[in-house]
Order: structure tokens, then C-alpha cells, then sequence
């Protein structure tokens, strides 16, 4: 193994030529050739090794890369003679979508059709030979460009593989990586529906009524539903997180990260190690760490939160931002170190994002956010059940910092609001919390606005994220959880003899029973005498004194705590 890192090396011939860190997955050539499948369909979380992969696989099999047997000779593939033959051997089509993300339909479709182009210019050679290309295929050739109509776009793979299978005798193996990036942004940017169409086409004129194609893999994070993209395709093999095929093929495994912290003089380090990056689930693996952090780390030597800050996280953050009560209340407990029941659809429905916590759990799981701690399956109804945990501590650091986001992003006042809180000065809560709520709420809504009763309940369980995330060094934070607005606390436990215990209840205002904010102040203080909250923080031995009381009550976006 060698001991020099190089960062963010994409290519398997530049690392080999290069002589960098590189961990040897080219057992999974043999795998995945053996296995037989037509077309795999792999999902692994972003980061993971499957553009390097892909590159592997188009370097060993491609015959532009013939007679290059020096980039495996010193690699697991090249102990087995049958292998050395099949390297070099096949025309590959390689196709790469992660730069995709247009902010509309017209946009994303461009890109994509120059990424064919790109793919018809780099076998324009093609057009040369007169024993293989007729007239009709040089006007279709022609025709492939960058604003080319949709069934020229949908036939311009398909095509181009009929023409390489012509020129060598031998059909064409083809790899498309990333194919889910222009999904993910047409959700996020609401064309949806159009790209769906578009890429239906595609993948089915590719992937299925193509009898030039030998063998097909898709790459990318998510399982995007066969009702969106694959209906039309011939049960693809799919491989997700979830899978033992292939399991050790992307990431590293605990030995592979072991070996390389011994190469690196840092075998001191493994258990925080383990701690920060471990924790990956796939299939019945559970000793993944992913790839990024382990490098940044050989090199840097410092811990840090590498992987989980490479992307924007904007879906992820919308759909916990957005989402209902019950979504929240997940989120307070997974930041707090527990775990919970869900099941899990592995087939994503982007369009059911918003309202489907299945779907909402299962894109977490894809995206590798949440491992798998167990897995039930019962043997009469054959249904499925996982239990689920945050998956290490740079995951756990990256929602931290995406909750503080919601707030500090739309509002200086958040902070000041903090140390109020702190300091138990209600005026300045006041003044703060109503700036809070004026600037932050409408971003807790969905597109179909929910209830008015809902959106500040909405607002409200992303503060107590927000609290968990900013105090959770200070007090353990507990709330009561119960369904409803009207009765909700949240008990700030001190978890030193500093800081005073806080007992906070919200209310929104009752104009039936309530005729000004203040009464429902009032109404909340009351309920929290009634209910004697207070019992638990004095049976843990914090004394009346050092239990401050706050009831907040809401009227829209107006806010009195009293």
C-alpha cells in the first residue's frame, strides 16, 4: 500500500500512473463480470468509489486501452491468466452525469445531450469507415448535437453502439455513472415531470431495446422508482445498500482502513477513527468507513467532517426542514444517540419526498446519513423493518450544522436569542424570538402550505432541533412529544451546577379561550405548575431555585414568552 495521498483523483490510470494511495478493489472486475448480469444498477452514497470504479472497469475491458496491462499488473485481477486475456478486449461506451444540474428542464436536457456529443466526438473516427457507416448513418451522427431533437437524443447511445459493434465485431459494453444527479436537481427545481420523460426514453432506447449492448452498470445514489425511469426496462439487476452483492467493493473495509493507518504511522488513531468514519451498512457488512474522510485524514492527520460537507445537502435539508412534526421528533432523538423503527422503500419516489416519511427515511439510508442496526423481517406477511441510527460522528456534526443553518442563515437574532435565554432575560427573549419567527417561518412550510395550525408547529419543532444542536454541550434537552400543539414542553436539564434547569412550554393562541397572547402566557405557566414538570428535574436533585419557567404562546408569527 502506498504512502502518498493524492485528493480527488477520479481516474484509475492516473492513480497507477501516479503511484498514490489506492486501496485494491479490482476483485470487484471479476465479481461483477462472473455474475452475468445484463444490466446492475449500483447505488452507493456519494463519495464511495463509483466513478473510480467505473473508470476501472472502462480501462480494463476497453479496447482503447489494449496492451495496457501494466496499470493491474500490480492489482488483485492480474494474478488470474484468464483475466490478463479479457483486459483491453471490448468497445465501451463510459457516459458521466454528476455534473448535471440545471436549474430547469431546457438546461438539463442540453447538458445531457452534450455529454453525448462528447461521447460521439471521442469515436468520430468511426465516421471514417466506409465498410461500416452507411449514408443514413452519417446524418444521423450529424444530428447528434447539443439542442438535437428527443428521438435523436433517446436513439444517440443505441445508435453509436450498433456503429462500434459493426467496427469491432464484438458488442459494446456501456457505463453510465452518476445517472441520478439530474433527478435529484429536477426534484429539488420542480421539473420533474419533464425529465422523467426525457430520461425514460433514454434509459430504455440504452439499456433495454439495445441489442448491441453486451453489458450494462448504472452507478448513482438513489433507486429513483421503476415507475419514474426503469419500468420499461428488463428487471435489472439492482444493487443498494441494503445488498450483499458487491459489499466490499465500495468504501473501505475496517481491515483496509487498519492497514492503511498502519502504512501511515497512525495505528494510534484507530479508535477515533472509528468513531468519526465508521459505521457504513452494506448488505451484511458493517465495518464500511467512506473513502473521502479516510484520505483527507492520512493526509491532513486531523479529524474533520470531510464527506459530509462535499455537497450542498440542500434536499436533505428541505425535506427534514419542511417536514411534519413526527420527522422532528425522529431528528431530536437520532441527534440524542437513539435509534428508530421505519420501513424502508428502496424504490425512491422523488415525488412522494414530501409527504411520505418512508421515502423520506429510505433517501437517508441511500445517501448513507443513517446505517442499518438491525434488520427484521417477518416470516408470515414477509414485511420488512429496520431499526436505524445516525451514522458516525461526522454525520451526526453535519446535520448539527445544517439545523444551525436554518436559523443563522435567515437570522443574526438567533444567537442573541440564545444567550438570553441563558442569561433569563425575558424582555430581550422577546425582542429576539419575534425576529426569529418573522424572518424564519415561512421557510419550515411545504409548497401546499400546510394548516395554520401546522406551520407553527412546523417552526417550532425545527427550534427544539435548533436547541439540541446549540446546547446539547451544556444541558441535556428532552421534550414531552405528545401529538397536538396546544401541550408541548421542552426541559433543559443542566448537566453541570452552573447552568439554572428551563422549563419551556408552547402554546398558539386559542381565540376561543384566550383573548390576548398574554393569557396564553399564562395558560402555558399554569400548565406547567399543573402538570408539576418540575418533579423530575427536583427528583434529580436540582433544587426549586435553579428551575427557571417560560411560556411561549403564538399568534401567527407573533411571539410572547412570558
Amino acid at each position: 500500500m502506498r504512502n502518498k495521498v493524492a485528493i480527488g483523483i477520479q481516474s484509475f490510470e492516473e492513480i497507477q500512473n501516479k503511484q498514490v494511495f489506492y486501496v485494491d478493489k479490482t476483485s470487484f472486475i471479476k465479481e461483477w463480470w462472473e455474475n452475468n448480469d445484463e444490466v446492475t444498477l449500483i447505488t452507493r452514497p456519494r463519495r464511495f468509489g463509483k466513478t473510480l470504479n467505473i473508470s476501472m472497469l472502462e480501462q480494463f475491458f476497453s479496447v482503447d486501452y489494449a496492451g495496457r496491462g501494466d496499470l493491474f499488473e500490480s492489482t488483485n485481477i492480474w494474478k488470474e491468466e484468464r483475466y490478463r486475456q479479457l483486459q483491453g478486449t471490448y468497445p465501451v461506451l463510459s457516459i458521466r452525469f454528476a455534473g448535471i444540474k440545471g436549474i430547469n428542464f431546457i438546461d438539463t436536457r442540453r447538458q445531457i445531450c452534450q455529454e453525448i456529443v462528447e461521447v460521439y466526438n471521442r469515436n468520430r473516427f468511426l465516421m471514417e469507415q466506409e465498410k461500416v457507416v452507411s449514408d443514413s448513418d452519417r446524418v444521423f451522427f450529424e444530428a447528434v448535437s447539443r439542442d438535437m431533437d428527443n428521438d435523436i437524443a433517446a436513439l444517440a447511445l443505441k445508435k453509436l453502439s450498433e456503429l462500434m459493434t459493426r467496427y469491432y465485431h464484438k458488442k459494446v459494453i456501456i457505463l453510465l455513472d452518476e445517472y441520478d444527479t439530474p433527478m435529484q436537481e429536477a426534484y429539488l427545481n420542480g421539473y420533474w415531470n419533464e425529465l422523467v420523460t426525457f430520461m425514460g426514453s433514454l434509459l430504455n432506447a440504452t439499456f433495454k431495446t439495445n441489442p448491441y449492448l453486451c453489458r450494462g452498470v448504472l452507478t448513482g445514489i438513489t433507486r429513483v422508482s421503476k415507475e419514474s425511469i426503469f419500468s420499461d426496462l428488463n428487471n435489472p439487476e439492482v444493487v443498494t445498500t441494503t445488498s450483499d452483492k458487491y459489499a466490499d467493493s465500495f468504501g473501505f473495509t475496517q481491515q483496509e482502513v487498519s492497514q492503511a493507518l498502519s502504512v501511515f504511522g497512525l495505528s494510534d488513531q484507530e479508535e477515533a477513527v472509528q468513531d468519526w468514519y465508521n459505521g457504513f451498512t452494506f448488505g451484511e457488512r458493517t465495518d464500511i468507513y467512506n473513502p473521502w474522510s479516510i484520505i483527507h485524514f492520512l493526509e491532513k492527520k486531523k479529524f474533520a467532517a470531510y464527506w459530509a460537507n462535499t455537497s450542498s445537502n440542500s434536499l436533505i435539508s428541505k425535506l427534514i426542514r419542511e417536514g411534519s412534526k413526527d420527522i422532528k421528533i425522529t431528528m431530536e432523538n437520532l441527534l440524542n444517540g437513539g435509534t428508530f423503527h421505519t420501513k424502508i422503500d428502496e424504490q425512491i419516489v422523488f415525488d412522494q419526498l414530501g409527504h411520505n416519511e418512508y421515502a423520506i427515511w429510505s433517501l437517508l439510508l441511500a445517501s448513507g446519513y443513517l446505517k442499518v442496526e438491525q434488520h427484521t423481517m417477518d416470516t408470515d406477511t414477509g414485511k420488512e423493518e429496520y431499526i436505524l441510527k445516525l451514522t458516525n460522528k461526522e454525520v451526526k456534526l453535519m446535520f448539527q450544522d445544517m439545523i444551525e443553518g436554518w436559523f443563522k442563515n435567515y437570522s443574526s437574532a438567533y444567537n442573541d436569542f440564545i444567550k438570553a435565554l441563558l442569561q433569563g432575560d425575558k424582555k430581550a427573549m422577546n425582542h429576539y424570538m419575534n425576529q426569529i419567527a418573522l424572518v424564519t417561518f415561512s421557510s419550515f412550510d411545504v409548497g401546499n402550505k400546510p394548516s395554520g395550525r401546522a406551520e407553527p408547529e412546523r417552526f417550532y419543532h425545527g427550534f427544539v432541533l435548533g436547541l439540541i444542536v446549540e446546547l446539547s454541550d451544556r444541558f441535556r434537552i428532552t421534550s414531552n412529544r405528545e401529538s397536538g400543539f396546544g401541550r408541548y414542553d421542552v426541559m433543559l436539564t443542566p448537566k453541570n451546577n452552573h447552568d439554572n434547569a428551563i422549563i419551556l412550554e408552547f402554546k398558539v393562541q386559542d381565540t376561543e379561550e384566550e383573548k390576548t397572547l398574554k393569557e396564553s402566557v399564562e395558560a402555558a405557566l399554569r400548565q406547567i405548575n399543573e402538570k408539576k414538570y418540575e418533579a423530575e428535574l427536583i427528583a434529580e436533585g436540582i433544587m426549586p431555585e435553579r428551575i427557571r419557567k417560560y411560556g411561549f404562546a403564538f399568534a401567527g408569527k407573533k411571539c410572547l414568552i412570558g
